[in-house]
This record gives structure tokens, C-alpha cells and sequence, in this order.
């Protein structure tokens, strides 16, 4: 479970703490370096999955770092010899965001800093490839087993309210889970993407004054959706799909904390 000290990732995490999943939980934030100022290291996240019928396991992980990453991974093959499901959520594209870079964010492309683009293709969409590529081993070892992309609908159609960076690095991650599916199907892992729609993450709530938080879903909701993804035993059938996360909560019947005023 990659980027998941808090955010989206830390519900994802918590949700398969509730089935009982073990969960190696990885992030660069931890109780003695913390990356940003809003709350949540690897440590709360494993902890939390523990105490919600799971077992978490923090992993400090850098993901821009590929030697970081393949250590993690050869960690779970010696500890646990396979790997059901890899999610990779890891993103630094929001990183200046939550720094409180509001107006940089609702920039024309030409006015945000260049680094805007290494932070989303670097800290997003190459570390999802670097965490599926060495992972594949493990995955195509395990029955069904799956990758999941946070993704975000940007990847489906440009909109004007979507940055450039933003949206060509959706659209990326989306044609990976595309092109990483036609390759893994035939070993049976399912490659998926999801598109939550407003989640109430730490990073968006500090945020609310700008935003119409109706039916916002909540970080638990996702986590309890990729449970019942994975399980669903005709995963295969939606492989190298992008895959809305209402959609799937409706077909699962899973309640996504949606918030009503």
C-alpha cells in the first residue's frame, strides 16, 4: 500500500484492515520525519489497520527512490512470499498544494514552477511503474491478485478546471493500468484504475472554504470499496479499466460516507 501515512491512502489501508488484510504500509512520513505539515506518519496508518481487525506493517519508503522501493518489495517476498494486491497511491503532485499553494494550483501551465511536472510524472506516474514492475513477480506468484491506481477521472477527458501537469499525468496512469493489463492478464492479476471522486482527505479540508464538500466521499469509504474490488471474483473481467469509485460502490453496496448539508 504505497503513499499511505495519510489521505486516501490511509483509509484505502484502513478499509483492508477491516477485512483482516495484512497491510505493508509505505510512505516517506514516519514518526521521526515527517514530509509535510499536515498529520500522519507510517507508523498511525499500521497502527490504525491493527486496530481495525488487520495487521499493519510501516514501511518507510521513499518511491522516488527505485533501491527504497525493491527493498520493500524483497521484504514482503522473504517476510510473506507473495503479494495479494499492490495499490499504488503514492503522489507528490499535491505536495506544493498542501504547502498552501492555492493560486500556483489554479495557474495558466506557463505560470506554475516546472518542478509542478517532475512532482506528478516523478512521484506519481514513474512511481507507480517502478512499484508494479517489481512487484510483478510476487503478484503473478498469488491467485487472483491485483494492481490498483489511484487515478482520478482528469485521466478519462480534459476539463478547463484540470492543470495541464494534472491532467496529462492522470491520462498516464490510466494508459499504464491499460498497458500493464494486456500484459498480466494471462497470469491472472487484475490491473485496475480508480476515480474517487472528492474525498475528504487532510490535504482537502484544509481547503474547504474553496470547495462544495457535498457528497464528498471520505478516505474509509475508498478502502472499503478496493476490499470489495478485490474480492469480487469476476475482477478479471475489469481488467484495464478505469473504474469510478461511486459506480463500484452502487455495485457493491458499500457505503462511501458521502457528506449531506
Amino acid at each position: 500500500m504505497t503513499g499511505a501515512s495519510r489521505g486516501i491512502g490511509r483509509g484505502i489501508a484502513i478499509g483492508l484492515g477491516e477485512q483482516g488484510w495484512t497491510v505493508c504500509v509505505s510512505a516517506r512520513s514516519t514518526a521521526s520525519a515527517t514530509t509535510s505539515h499536515l498529520p500522519g506518519t507510517v507508523e498511525e496508518t499500521a497502527a490504525a489497520v491493527t486496530a481495525a481487525g488487520g495487521h499493519g506493517i510501516p514501511a518507510p519508503c521513499d518511491h522516488r527512490d527505485d533501491d527504497q522501493v525493491r527493498a520493500v518489495v524483497e521484504r514482503i517476498a522473504t517476510t510473506h512470499g507473495r503479494l495479494d494486491l499492490l495499490v499504488n497511491n503514492v503522489w507528490a503532485g499535491y505536495e506544493r498544494l498542501n504547502a498552501g499553494e492555492w493560486e500556483e494550483w489554479n495557474a495558466p501551465f506557463w505560470r506554475q514552477p516546472l518542478a509542478l511536472w517532475d512532482a506528478m510524472l516523478t512521484g506519481g506516474v514513474r512511481a507507480h511503474y517502478v512499484a508494479s514492475a517489481l512487484s510483478a513477480d510476487l503478484l503473478r506468484s498469488a491467485p487472483a491478485s491485483a494492481i490498483v491506481t489511484v487515478s482520478m477521472e482528469a485521466g478519462a477527458a480534459h476539463t478547463p478546471a484540470f492543470g495541464v501537469a494534472y491532467s496529462t499525468a492522470k491520462a498516464a496512469d490510466d494508459r499504464l493500468t491499460e498497458a500493464m493489463a494486456t500484459q498480466l492478464r494471462a497470469d491472472g492479476v487484475a490491473v485496475v484504475s480508480l476515480h474517487p471522486g472528492l474525498v475528504r482527505t487532510e490535504g482537502v479540508m484544509q481547503f474547504a472554504e474553496h470547495l462544495d464538500l457535498k457528497d464528498s466521499q471520505s478516505p474509509e469509504g475508498i478502502g472499503r470499496v478496493v476490499a470489495a474490488l478485490h474480492a469480487d471474483p469476476s475482477l478479471l473481467s475489469l481488467t484495464g479499466r478505469a473504474l469510478s469509485v461511486s459506480d463500484l460502490a452502487t455495485r457493491y453496496a458499500v457505503d462511501l460516507g458521502l457528506l449531506e448539508r
